[in-house]
This record gives C-alpha cells, sequence and structure tokens, in this order.
C-alpha cells in the first residue's frame, strides 16, 4: 500500500459520490471515482487502487457482480456501502466477497475509519510461523500456503486467520473477531464474521463443508485446530 492510500468510489448518485469524494480527500486519501459498474472495472484494470469503495444499487451492472468480478481475479478490499443493515444486501454482498459494509446515510468519518481499519489488515506484524496440517502461515512475509502452494488471501481473510492462529485451539466469540479483525463489534455484523469464515474456509480447508482446521463452537464463535 502506498503512504497516501489510493482509493476507487463506485457510485452512482452524484451527490454522494462528490460529498464522499471530498470528504475522503480531506481525511488524506487519493480518490478515483466512477458512477458505473462499468466505469469502475475499467478503472480498476487501468489503475491500482488500494481498496474499493462499491455501491451495492448501480445501473447496469449492480455492486454484487462488481464485487464478484473482482473477486475472481483480485483479492483488495472492497467496503460495500449499502442502505439497510438489516437488508438481504448485506448478506449477498458479504458472500460475494465483500470485506466489510457501511449503511447508508453515510458519514464521511465513519466510512474513513472503515477504509484504515482495512488497509491496516494487511500490515506486517511477528516474525514467526506456525503449521496447522498442510497450512503455514507465515506471519513476516504475511502469506499462507497450502501444500506448499501460496493462498490468495484477502486482507480480511489473512487477519482472521491470523488471530485465531494466535490462539490455537481457544475458541472465539464473533464479537471478539469483530472487534480484532473488524474493530468495530455493532449488533448485527456477526455476518461479517461468519461471511468471511465460509470464504476462508472455501480456500484452507481440503472440505470446506467438513472443516478440520477453523470448526465452529456452537453458541460461542470459531477455533483454529491447534499446530500439528
Amino acid at each position: 500500500m502506498t503512504s497516501v492510500p489510493f482509493l476507487l468510489l463506485i457510485e452512482d448518485d452524484d451527490a454522494i459520490r462528490t460529498a464522499l469524494e471530498l470528504s475522503l480527500s480531506r481525511q488524506g486519501h487519493r480518490v478515483a471515482t466512477a458512477a458505473t459498474g462499468e466505469d469502475g472495472l475499467n478503472l480498476l484494470r487501468e489503475q491500482r487502487p488500494d481498496l474499493v469503495v462499491l455501491d451495492v444499487m448501480l445501473p447496469g451492472i449492480d455492486g454484487f457482480e462488481v464485487c464478484r468480478r473482482i473477486r475472481r481475479t483480485d483479492q483488495l478490499p472492497i467496503i460495500l456501502l449499502t442502505a439497510r443493515s438489516d437488508d438481504i444486501d448485506v448478506v449477498v454482498g458479504l458472500e460475494s466477497g465483500a470485506d466489510d459494509y457501511v449503511v447508508k446515510p453515510v458519514q464521511g468519518r465513519v466510512l474513513d475509519a472503515r477504509i484504515r481499519a482495512v488497509l491496516r489488515r494487511g500490515e506486517r506484524e511477528s516474525t514467526d510461523s506456525a503449521t496447522f496440517g498442510n497450512v503455514v502461515i507465515d506471519r513476516s512475509a504475511m502469506t499462507v500456503t497450502k501444500n506448499g502452494e501460496d493462498l490468495q488471501l484477502t486482507p480480511t481473510e489473512l487477519r482472521l486467520l491470523l488471530e485465531l492462529s494466535r490462539r490455537p485451539g481457544q475458541a472465539l466469540s464473533r464479537q471478539q473477531l469483530l472487534r480484532l479483525v473488524w474493530e468495530h463489534d455493532y449488533l448485527g455484523d456477526s455476518r461479517l464474521v461468519d461471511a468471511c469464515v465460509q470464504r476462508l474456509r472455501a480456500k484452507v480447508e481440503d472440505v470446506p463443508s467438513s472443516p478440520t482446521l477453523i470448526r465452529t463452537v456452537r453458541g460461542v464463535g470459531y477455533r483454529l485446530d491447534s499446530p500439528q
């Protein structure tokens, strides 16, 4: 990530797009904007943003499809802008690969805080590594391999795996994981954890439907089985 975060904002409402661009620029970000999903995907190919802020309701290609297309080739962070926190939009968006969401009307400072929290998830940390079955987590290189092959994880997926790996065999509640990974614990946001675990299992587990590494602890949350 560059010293000045470079964001791609995809929002069709002119007033919202202009207001957010101004607010985020004042917060120290460099911002490129697009009014449609098609234009946003074209900009993404031409430039290399650190993060995408993506409205759900877009003309033409909607935000869900934009998110899916990005995830086919790229693991950069994506934050959704959605109309209602209790709407199915949130669930579909998270299952499409979004890292976080913000409910409209959007306050610039709230969005800025979420952006910075997401970007911190990719920062390097300690120099040790850990092995969980055929999965090796290298905290120095911030990489994860399975059977010797690099896994392509989003920053959020990586941070979630790192937090679980620090406490092998220990159950962490969804609220704990929200504080550790997403840096917030608003009521209802447990969907963020469940969706991210589902995506992570699809990458690290041999049989995602019968996980042996990332275990569900009923009534609590999740744990990562102890290193072998």
